[in-house]
């Protein structure tokens, strides 16, 4: 039988009520590609969808996690966010995202942010990868993706960090 998500969200679920997050997000990762392995599932989730958007599949009411389907244009780079105080965890089911993983190189009492890329790699379909509080990350989607995105609260909704023109991002060291 393949894994559902149903199945998913009932494992998410348990995994954030019975483990600290750090051990929490490895295992919804790990869960994620299985469920990455469901045809089914990934041809309900984004119906064939070229177009950009953004469908909320699931919520926990009472964990506030949200389980998100993503179409993401071909030929966009996103700026480097972080999830706030909260966590995401990316999913690819078609094309591949570019992710690139910032660090902060100047003290936090500085009135501009310095960000060096710390790493760079690809997801590709049925690859995932959690990222926890504080960690801030970039997308860049060279084709047309689809994404599943699993994040710790409605992250449209909370204060998350914007970049100022006195901000400085590097590529590399």
């Amino acid at each position: 039988m393949a894994y559902t998500l149903e199945q998913f969200s009932a494992d998410t679920r348990a995994d954030l009520k019975g483990n600290p997050l750090k051990d929490a997000l490895p295992r919804i990762a790990t869960h994620l590609s299985r469920l990455l392995g469901n045809p089914d599932f990934v041809a309900e989730a984004f119906k064939g969808s070229e177009e950009p958007s953004k469908r909320v599949l699931y919520h926990d009411g009472e964990l506030d996690f949200y389980v998100l389907a993503h179409v993401q244009q071909g030929g966009k780079s996103g700026k480097p966010h972080s999830h706030g105080d909260s966590w995401a965890v990316y999913g690819n089911a078609r094309a591949s995202t570019d992710m690139t993983e910032w660090r902060r190189t100047n003290p936090e009492t500085d009135d501009h942010v310095e960000l060096v890329a710390a790493s760079k790699y690809s997801l590709t379909p049925g690859q995932t990868r959690a990222y926890g509080p504080g960690v801030m990350d970039s997308t860049a989607h060279p084709e047309t993706a689809w994404v599943i995105r699993v994040t710790g609260t409605d992250l449209d909704r909370m204060p998350r960090y914007q970049f100022s023109k006195k901000d400085k991002i590097l590529e590399s060291a």
